[in-house]
């Protein structure tokens, strides 16, 4: 643990603090600790996402008694970035992600997290958590808002992906932009109106507030290495048996983020899991309406209560 980290949120709960840790590679990451008498849930983001976007959560989940630890992913957030280019949304290896949830579990030792310590895990998250539990990962239960386990690509594209980045690693070029992506890519160039991300319009003008009001937190479009790196992770994690834990998966019915028949066929063969639908949500559950976003809360912290 190293000198505290800015923690940039007045919508949190009193008592959060930031620091700033190092993965066993080195990498830079920060994490946020709000304490709680129940228990610590363990937030993993999604892809662009970080800590301050989870204010709200984590002030919902103090309400219920429950603290809070959240990490900003390698890449991403205010952690190190890994290319030149600091909009480009970049990593070596997608399982160099688990470095960092080592990096969150040892963090949780370190502050004496109570425990128990479930998992909320929202995207990206999604997929980087499954891979942790898959490889024995510690939790008592685990929720997931719109996991990434599958990608609404065609087969064509995925193949394409992959040659692409296959041909330009060797030229150092893999951390080109994805096709159709760039550094303005996804919320900060998005209008509210039939956005894919939340039909609530107060979460969405927040959202873009924070990264205009903070502008080292934005993200850009993925690399041509990480979008080879995610498809060839979320293949292998669809072919591993299911987690032996109980789960909750939520997701909204205009999901398009994500590809809805991976996370069906997920949740299928996971006997204990239970997947809940919202048919008039986006990909944010978490930042959806109200309706949404509390039912979805609820529901985990019912999960988290009985595990």
């Amino acid at each position: 643990m190293t000198a505290p980290a800015p923690l940039n949120t007045n919508e949190g709960p009193p008592g959060g603090q930031a620091f700033w840790l190092r993965a066993s590679d080195g990498v830079r990451l920060r994490i946020a600790h709000w304490p709680g008498a129940r228990g610590t849930v363990l937030v993993l983001p999604g892809r662009t996402e970080y800590i301050e976007k989870y204010a709200l959560v984590v002030a919902d989940l103090a309400r219920a008694g429950w603290g809070a630890l959240v990490i900003d992913w390698r890449g991403q957030g205010l952690s190190d970035r890994l290319a030149g280019d600091v909009a480009l949304g970049h990593v070596g290896r997608f399982h160099d992600y688990q470095l960092d949830v080592a990096t969150l579990r040892h963090a949780a030792e370190t502050l004496e997290c109570r425990a128990p310590l479930p998992v909320l895990a929202h995207s990206m998250g999604g997929c980087i958590a499954l891979r942790a539990l898959c490889d024995g990962l510690q939790t008592p239960a685990a929720a997931f808002s719109a996991p990434m386990w599958g990608l609404p690509l065609s087969r064509i594209m995925r193949m394409g992906i992959r040659s692409m980045a296959r041909l330009a690693r060797p030229l150092g070029r893999d951390t080109a932009y994805l096709p159709t992506t760039g550094p303005q890519y996804g919320l900060p160039s998005m209008a509210f109106e039939d956005n894919p991300l939340t039909r609530d319009r107060a979460q969405f003008a927040r959202m873009q507030g924070q990264i205009r009001d903070n502008p080292m937190l934005a993200l850009g479009g993925p690399s041509l290495r990480w979008g080879a790196a995610a498809l060839t992770e979320m293949a292998a994690l669809a072919r591993l048996p299911a987690p032996d834990l109980p789960a909750l998966i939520g997701l909204g019915g205009n999901e398009r983020i994500v590809l809805p028949t991976a996370i069906r066929a997920q949740a299928a063969r996971w006997p204990r899991a239970e997947l809940v639908d919202y048919p008039a949500a986006e990909h944010e559950l978490l930042m959806e309406t109200p309706q949404t976003r509390n039912d979805f809360l609820s529901r985990a912290l019912a999960l988290f209560g009985r595990a």
